[in-house]
């Protein structure tokens, strides 16, 4: 089977989802409840990522333990540039399965993260900054770290605007809007400017762990709430826990809402960067 386009076609992109599930996954090791031994592939989530194929290549978002499985099983050859959410490592430990790209791409991947994220990275995978030099090429991760903030940000030569959330009382993360498209994932509040920020989304990709309530991440009452607030044609809940069975939980969600799956694809109309 071959391998997918590493671009889109001038103005769409694609949003492929790596992973859908939890810090610690479904199944959930050692664990023997009807989600984690159901033989539904959707009831399968690996740790949370998306790609988006872009006219300028393929962006992925965070790179999680998962990372090698998800990229072999979507036939996903290259990674063009990198953008992170948070810090927390269901979200950055994948990050040495980035070490092949350099060598198709021809030069170190861009890797775009707020300040506290690169420290985070830095510190984890301090080889990869090293100054000794290599014994061998592709010895460790060749990356070219970008600071962002929360102004629009031009990836790919396509306008990524990020949205402001918090995760829980002590961290400050990123969702990302990419032209009609906006994927939040592990948050447990969207102060109204981001509110704002997401008016006009066609698809709204929001985490909700469970049904019952949790200190850092939406449940599934309040991701239906913000979603209501957004006012996406579509809601795609992520960042799934094993209380959610697949089926069971779509038949009780609300018109316009329903579970994402890993290797769901979503179309998206984009802006320019220039836009």
């Amino acid at each position: 089977m071959a391998f997918v386009p590493e671009a889109s076609d001038p103005g769409q992109g694609v949003a492929t989802f790596l992973g859908t599930g939890t810090s610690v996954g479904v199944p959930a090791i050692g664990c023997d409840c009807e989600v984690c031994q159901s033989n539904d592939p959707k009831n399968n989530r690996t740790r949370c990522a998306i790609t988006v194929r872009l006219p300028g290549g393929t962006l992925l978002i965070d790179t999680p333990p998962d990372l090698r499985h998800q990229l072999i099983r979507e036939r996903i050859r290259l990674i063009h540039a990198v953008l992170y959410t948070h810090e927390h490592a269901d979200h950055l430990f994948g990050l040495d399965d980035l070490r092949l790209m350099p060598f198709r791409l021809g030069h170190p991947v861009p890797m775009y993260c707020t300040e506290v994220v690169e420290r985070q990275i830095r510190a984890a995978y301090s080889y990869a900054f090293s100054d000794r030099e290599d014994t061998h090429p592709g010895a460790t991760p060749k990356l070219e770290p970008v600071r962002i903030d929360e102004s629009p940000q031009s990836i790919l030569g396509v306008r990524v605007l990020p949205i402001p959330m918090k995760h829980g009382p002590h961290f400050d993360v990123f969702g990302y809007r990419i032209g009609d498209f906006a994927y939040c994932t592990d948050t447990n509040s969207i102060p109204a400017a981001s509110i704002e920020r997401l008016r006009g989304v066609r698809t709204f990709v929001v985490g909700a762990l469970r049904d019952e309530p949790h200190p850092t991440h939406f449940n599934i009452d309040q991701a239906i709430e913000v979603a209501r607030k957004v006012g996406a044609e579509r809601t795609l809940l992520t960042h799934t826990g094993h209380q959610l069975e697949y089926s069971v939980t779509n038949s009780r969600l609300p018109d316009g809402i329903e579970m994402a799956f890993d290797g769901l694809q979503v179309p998206i109309v984009l802006e320019s960067a220039s836009a």
